[in-house]
């Protein structure tokens, strides 16, 4: 028997209109969001906000965890099954950042706004919005704000939940604050990785070619530029961040690179690790300096395929919203949740701009169609779960 659920573009539009009447609500939960600081372990004060509108909402089960994740629950008819809407607290900006954030008629402008604090706002809205559409679920809600999702944070909040929870979870939402129409539902594999290198203490100044830091970190990218990358299956390796040296005239001591492979072999990514680490050891001997690799965070590939019910159900409510999808593999929760074998998918609220810079915004109209698309997405997980009873 399929598994899907059949949700109607009325009954979807009706949804559209009748959640502009919170319009204020959902953006000044975005506005109060953005404008606290929350870089990766230091989202405490923002899961205190989380924590603070679950209580008023008068929901179950609030709780701030030893890895500062902020959890509730809006239980469910039943509460046979646990269905799991989360979005990540952090967000790339430090405390040193202006967070405030602008509004006007059309947009929301402010470092984070997008990445990810519309998706939090919405994790702190749903109650709300559930009750504004008198919808209630058979599965229990588990509402959470996850702490430590970017960078070297590397999911630890969001697989600390999942390993110690005693609520077993059957499906899950991943929040996205942008790209509306995406639709995420298996992951890539990852290394995310720091080559460091320094200049050791007894370092032969005097020895012919002694060029510093930089030049010596320049020996390593060229040799991970000439690693083979196959076309199929789809692998790539970024260089995301060169950091070296003090001044003009000073030969740098230290420098690293930030980087990430990626790719849809988990056994690719693998030999990739190998190949620069043998990188490594090579310049490394020749240089005579010390150079280092620090892996920072990994995902292991897989999780649902096209023709998964719950995959399907996203798609045809995009199409009922008249919303092209925009389907690619992520790097992001879902990777925990495919872990630990939790069919979950990633969809976006909202369009923005300039992501991951200061000026960081998204189109406030849109957001309805996303909550519209949000809670769709729970029935159809919802009425799926029952159908497999």
């Amino acid at each position: 028997m399929s598994n899907m659920f059949s949700i109607n573009n009325h009954e979807l539009h009706r949804y559209i209109s009748d959640l502009k009447k919170i319009r204020e609500i959902v953006l000044t939960n975005a506005v109060m969001v953005g404008e606290i600081p929350a870089p990766t372990f230091g989202e405490k004060e923002r899961i205190r906000f989380l924590q603070d509108r679950f209580i008023e909402d008068n929901l179950e089960s609030i709780t701030i965890d030893e890895q500062g994740n902020g959890a509730a629950m809006i239980p469910g008819v039943t509460g046979k099954k646990n269905i799991l809407l989360m979005a990540h607290a952090d967000t790339v900006f430090d405390h040193k950042t202006d967070h405030a954030i602008a509004v006007d008629q059309e947009t929301l402008v402010g470092p984070g706004i997008a990445d990810n604090s519309l998706g939090l706002a919405v994790v702190a809205s749903t109650s709300i919005i559930l009750r504004t559409l008198e919808i209630n679920l058979d599965a229990n809600l588990i509402l959470l704000g996850a702490s430590g999702g970017l960078g070297r944070g590397n999911l630890k909040g969001l697989r600390f939940f999942l390993e110690s929870t005693n609520t077993p979870i059957d499906a899950a939402v991943c929040v996205a604050g942008t790209e509306l129409g995406r639709l995420s539902y298996h992951s890539v594999a990852l290394l995310r990785g720091e080559i460091q290198v320094f200049l050791p203490k007894g370092y032969d100044w005097e020895r012919f070619g002694t060029i510093g830091a930089i030049a010596h970190l320049n020996k390593v990218i060229q040799k991970m530029q000439n690693i083979r990358i196959p076309k199929d299956p789809q692998t790539s390796i970024i260089l995301g961040a060169i950091r070296g040296g003090n001044a003009f005239n000073t030969i740098a001591r230290k420098a690293n690179l930030q980087f990430e492979v990626r790719s849809e072999d988990s056994e690719i990514v693998e030999e990739i690790h190998s190949e620069i680490n043998e990188i490594i050891d090579e310049v490394s001997a020749f240089t005579e300096t010390d150079i280092s690799l620090d892996v920072i965070g990994s995902r292991q590939g897989g999780g649902l395929s096209y023709r998964h019910w719950m995959v399907k159900s996203v798609r045809e409510i995009l199409k009922q919203l008249s919303i092209t999808p925009q389907i690619f593999p992520t790097v992001g929760s879902l990777g925990a949740l495919i872990d630990q074998g939790i069919p979950g998918v990633t969809i976006g609220i909202t369009r923005g701009n300039s992501i991951h810079e200061e000026e960081e915004s998204i189109e406030i109209e849109p957001i309805y169609c996303g909550l519209a698309q949000l809670v769709g997405t729970l029935k159809s997980i919802d009425e799926g779960l029952k159908n497999e009873d």
